[in-house]
């Protein structure tokens, strides 16, 4: 007669069979429990800009198309991190997106300081004929030294001329204060016509127009619009001289830390998105230059082709003169996107 098994017997059966059903339970315990991607998207102006409504059509189709798998924190109007912390927030691993001004990177490249030179780009779609062929392409990835990869340009916009005086001449602008964004080739820009500049922050445009304190800035339509700068600039030339534009970006180590399917599938949304927004930052400006217009409080000044051209060869100068920080390679891949041939 066979022994009966005993306890120890028994228990020396069972072990393998909860060792493993232990196994299953904690993986699928960790399967459950495993937590989204997060990703927190901080900028410093309204949810109802083109900058504002990107991010939140970033945040639905990327939690949409990636149920579960990412989370995509808003953070508008600097509630996270503002103009003057968000950049270092960002190669810290704070926050994971960001859309700065171009002119914000100037600390961590040269390159970008392409887009500020003044009448390189004869308008928005020659900019964005640039942005999207090699060198274009190429700015993006130009910090990933300093933990910064850039995924996207977005538009505010092409800068207008607004003054005290009329401006068609370079000439006229001689004796003007004008303000203009921290950037060593805005300044450059304005003294190649006798013009001085002074660095004043965006929220205090409108009053330091007002005072006399400069007499002319550069902005979009949509921002000459927004901080009712036409009210206390009687002239608007419409140079489209330059383009203020913001470059979405993420952390290096964060961006190419994800799951290649993941990451696959956020840069196709950003592209989705991008469209979106440039396409919306290009009606806002038609629509505030007619406000503009309509509302009869500055004129608004269209230059010939040749008065335009005057500008371009008197501002020319300050391309060479950045040339060696830039890149002479970029430069002409930047004006040969222009429709117009010139000798």
């Amino acid at each position: 007669m066979d022994a009966l098994p005993t306890n120890q017997n028994k228990e020396s059966f069972m072990k393998p069979i909860i060792t493993l059903a232990g196994v299953l339970l904690a993986l699928a315990s960790a399967c459950a429990q495993a937590e989204p991607i997060v990703i927190k998207f901080s900028h410093v102006v309204a949810d109802d800009t083109p900058k504002g409504k990107g991010a939140l059509m970033f945040k639905r189709l990327a939690e949409e198309r990636l149920a579960g798998q990412v989370r995509v924190e808003v953070y508008p109007n600097s509630t996270l991190f503002g103009d003057a912390t968000e950049l270092e927030a960002l190669r810290n691993d704070e926050v994971q997106l960001l859309a700065p001004s171009l002119a914000k990177f100037e600390q961590y490249t040269k390159q970008l300081q392409v887009f500020d030179l003044p009448f390189l780009f004869d308008d928005i779609e020659a900019v964005n004929r640039f942005q999207k062929r090699a060198k274009g392409k190429q700015l993006l990835r130009s910090m990933e030294d300093k933990n910064i990869t850039g995924l996207a340009y977005w538009h505010n916009g092409m800068k207008q001329l607004s003054a005290t005086r009329m401006l068609r001449q370079p000439s006229d602008a001689s004796g003007l204060s004008f303000r203009i964004q921290p950037s060593a080739v805005l300044e450059a820009q304005f003294g190649t016509v006798g013009a001085s500049t002074q660095k004043i922050p965006f929220a205090d445009v409108y009053d330091a127009l007002r005072a006399g304190t400069v007499q002319g800035a550069e902005n979009p339509w949509s921002n000459i619009y927004s901080k009712k700068m036409h009210t206390v600039q009687p002239y608007i030339i419409e140079t489209d001289h330059g383009v203020l534009d913001y470059m979405v970006v993420s952390n290096t180590r964060f961006w190419m830390g994800m799951p290649h399917k993941i990451r696959f599938e956020l840069e196709a949304i950003l592209d989705e998105v991008s469209f979106m927004v440039n396409r919306e930052a290009d009606e806002l400006n038609r629509a505030d230059r007619e406000r503009i217009r309509q509302a009869g409080t500055s004129e608004i000044v269209a230059l010939t082709p040749e008065e335009r051209e005057r500008w371009r060869e008197a501002m020319r100068p300050v391309w060479q003169q950045f040339e060696p920080v830039i890149g002479a390679d970029i430069i002409k891949a930047a004006e040969t996107v222009n429709r117009k041939q010139r000798n």
